[in-house]
């Protein structure tokens, strides 16, 4: 039996619905996030969102059948990964749309980051062109693991939680500039204000590593040992 065009049609968009439901949870979402900085276990995705290892692994097993992240096994641990750059790009899109469609998310962006830091994000563009010319240290507030997986270039990575016993190893021959995984990120705000009460001249890049990979800049793996200023 030939299957019509509508009938064609219908069942291409049933498939991108389901796409869109794999996304429709705010905890995947949070989950597509971390793993766009790279790749994690079940037990370290459930430390870093704070939800039990059972909700992690029946969110990711939904993600999964939705063919939004891969798995492998290492021994007794699955891994997870995104299946593909564009996942990244995808939940960035829907972030961006979500605070121009709905009412509630532009305010709470005006209430958490704007009031918490009213001055604009430089864009990665930006940023480039600063550190081109020597102009800023770049501050990478991600665990070490994240760091590793990519990073910007030059980037020193301080993660929040050693920031306030490391802040005499940041230079303040320049401004800082940090960064965490995106704009809606709340620890890039809480380093901000951190560095700011010790007088550091400091501003926040509005766009994530994988923002920073799509604008065709380089990026940089490995750990970097940075001397103390």
């Amino acid at each position: 039996m030939t299957v019509s065009s509508r009938e064609t049609q219908h069942r291409l968009f049933a498939h991108f619905a389901q796409v869109a439901e794999g996304l429709g949870h705010g905890y995947r979402l949070a989950l597509l996030e971390i793993l766009a900085q790279g790749e994690r276990d079940v037990e370290t995705l459930a430390r870093v969102t704070g939800l039990s290892v059972a909700s992690v692994s029946q969110h990711l097993q939904r993600l999964k059948r939705t063919g939004l992240v891969t798995a492998r096994r290492e021994g007794r641990r699955r891994i997870y990964q995104l299946s593909s750059p564009r996942v990244s790009a995808l939940v960035s899109s829907l972030e961006r749309m979500a605070e121009e469609c709905v009412a509630e998310v532009d305010k709470l962006v005006g209430e958490v980051l704007r009031a918490r830091d009213p001055q604009a994000p430089l864009s990665a563009r930006e940023l480039a062109a600063l550190v081109k010319k020597g102009r800023v240290t770049v501050l990478d507030v991600r665990p070490v693991e994240e760091y590793a997986a990519g990073h910007l270039p030059g980037a020193i990575n301080v993660p929040l939680e050693s920031l306030r016993r490391r802040i005499k190893e940041l230079p303040r021959s320049r401004p800082l500039v940090v960064y965490c995984r995106g704009p809606y990120c709340v620890l890039t705000l809480d380093a901000l204000e951190l560095l700011q009460g010790k007088g550091f001249k400091v501003r926040r890049l509005a766009d994530s590593v994988a923002d920073w990979r799509r604008a065709g800049l380089p990026v940089e793996a490995g750990s970097v040992e940075h001397p103390a200023a």
